[in-house]
């Protein structure tokens, strides 16, 4: 049986969702293992964890963008030919992926590395302008302009803990935060 394809796309999309949502989930969910304990760490790093309200503050646009997301394939279902079902698991779909932007997530920062929604970044890959306090650090992905922001959510004493050792990867200051007996 050939699928038209209205259907194909709408299946291939739904596919493709489900997969980045999945792998999402699974990222998210080995963060606690990954990041095992919190507060400074010994080599000059350090972890600290956010809760659902900074997330939603945090995540805030993506979320509004998502809203978008479920309701514009409504008004072209009929016409388009697509499947219902394919439109109400994508829906789903996409539900799920705004629960995992609510979620409770921890972070770590450490001399070469961002820690964040469970996958690391380096911080070559990474642009930090400034931090004047609020409720998240935004840093850019480097040849992503403003396309893919990098906020990161917690407390504020959290976060100006962060914010110092952004600094200090920045002007080669990192040694200030080390424990003395990892040196």
């Amino acid at each position: 049986m050939l699928l038209d394809q209205s259907t194909a796309v709408a299946w291939s999309v739904v596919c493709l969702v489900a997969t980045i949502v999945l792998y999402d989930g699974y990222r998210l969910f080995r963060t606690k293992e990954e990041i095992n304990s919190l507060g400074a760490l010994d080599s000059g790093g350090y972890a600290w964890q956010s809760d659902s309200s900074r997330e939603i503050m945090r995540n805030g646009t993506s979320l509004v963008t998502l809203g978008i997301m479920v309701a514009l394939p409504w008004p072209f279902v009929e016409s388009s030919g697509t499947p219902v079902i394919a439109v109400l698991l994508y829906d789903i779909l996409l539900g799920i992926h705004c629960l995992w932007l609510m979620m409770t997530k921890r972070y770590a920062i450490s001399r070469t590395h961002l820690f964040a929604d469970g996958f690391q970044y380096p911080w070559e890959s990474l642009r930090w302008d400034d931090w004047n306090g609020g409720n998240r650090i935004v840093l850019q992905r480097k040849g992503w302009w403003i396309f893919a922001p990098m906020p990161i959510g917690g407390a504020l004493i959290d976060l100006e803990q962060v914010a110092a050792r952004i600094e200090a990867l920045q002007s080669d200051e990192w040694h200030l935060f080390v424990n003395e007996s990892e040196e």
